[in-house]
């Protein structure tokens, strides 16, 4: 069509995880939802911001989020011009590449991880550089310094659940010339993270989700941690009101309640530790997780077979559409009881 883009007349578009319509009647596993409700302070939160009639809502809600920098800001040890609230993490990744990569410069990231890099780059129209994985999870053929613009790398890692450890993290950033973007949708499924590369490293950013973890993939809430000269530019060209009264209520309520939030994590690891013994003792190959899935794929190496039978017995999980995954499965961890009738379905497919 003449009145676009080249490039984004060509491009592919990001194809999320599908959601069905009869969500109830699926054991849903494919799109790293947390299994469970968000604290009971979210919800109340909610309804007092909304009030009996919802009067709220006719204005504008708060423009910077200060509650939500300084609710971050007290959790994880910033002050608040480090942190900048966002319509999800991947609304932060997308400013990223906006702020920092023009016309033809190096975007970079690992392939496989989160795919939806590339499109992004690719609507800036930004280069996009991509590095395989050696068979011991480091980044395969990694320049000695790094001259791209931005550098994505997700830890733990999507889809295959593997983290990588702090020192060769802190190696990465060392040898960045541009910024080196730590992408931690699912930190708190692991051993570690990264935060405190922030503070010795002008280079370094670190992005969040309340997504997965506070179980608020509804409310489309993230957040990214980085100098405050970084924070302010991200500032500047976000949407104003980028985040509505009901998010922002939502985001400083859960992001209090830890109590709950550890709990939470606290299942979610068990299972995910259960469900892989249990995957093993059947015969499937399971890259070690730190995340809320597993990548896991039969001894036939056939993910479409094993996802064809989940399927007809109402159970999603992800098949990824590239070639290098195709032999597996990404499985979110439900309830315990999800994954047990997941691992049930499992050995009847054989």
């Amino acid at each position: 069509m003449k009145f676009l883009r080249p490039t984004i007349a060509d491009m592919q578009g990001y194809v999320p995880g599908f959601q069905p319509d009869d969500v109830a009647s699926w054991i849903k596993l494919n799109t790293n939802e947390n299994p469970y409700p968000p604290s009971p302070k979210v919800v109340a939160a909610i309804l007092a911001e909304l009030g009996s009639d919802g009067a709220s809502l006719r204005t504008y809600p708060s423009a910077s989020s200060q509650k939500l920098r300084e609710a971050a800001g007290e959790l994880y040890g910033f002050d608040p011009s480090w942190i900048i609230m966002a319509n999800g993490s991947d609304e932060v990744l997308n400013n990223l590449i906006r702020a920092c990569a023009g016309q033809g410069q190096d975007v970079g990231y690992v392939h496989p991880s989160y795919s939806y890099y590339a499109t992004l780059a690719e609507i800036q129209g930004a280069t996009i550089c991509t590095y395989g994985l050696t068979d011991d999870f480091r980044i395969e053929a990694f320049p000695r310094f790094y001259h791209g613009k931005v550098f994505f790398l997700t830890t733990p890692n999507a889809p295959l659940g593997f983290a990588y450890p702090l020192e060769y993290v802190e190696s990465l950033a060392q040898n960045c010339g541009g910024l080196l973007v730590i992408d931690e949708a699912y930190a708190d499924f692991a051993e570690g993270n990264a935060l405190e590369l922030v503070m010795k490293y002008e280079n370094v950013v670190v992005t969040r989700t309340l997504s997965k973890s506070y179980a608020l993939a509804g409310m489309r809430l993230g957040l990214a941690i980085a100098r405050p000269e970084i924070i302010a530019a991200l500032d500047k060209i976000r949407d104003h009101y980028n985040l509505d009264r009901l998010a922002q209520a939502a985001c400083v309520a859960a992001l209090q309640d830890q109590p709950y939030f550890r709990e939470s994590c606290r299942k979610i690891i068990a299972t995910r530790e259960w469900f892989t013994r249990e995957l093993i003792a059947i015969g499937y190959d399971v890259i070690p997780s730190q995340a809320n899935f597993v990548f896991a794929s039969s001894a036939d190496k056939n993910g479409k077979r094993i996802y064809d039978g989940l399927y007809e017995r109402k159970i999603l999980v992800r098949l990824l559409s590239d070639p290098l995954l195709a032999h597996g499965l990404r499985i979110s961890i439900g309830t315990q009881t999800e994954m047990e009738a997941t691992l049930a379905a499992l050995k009847s497919i054989g």
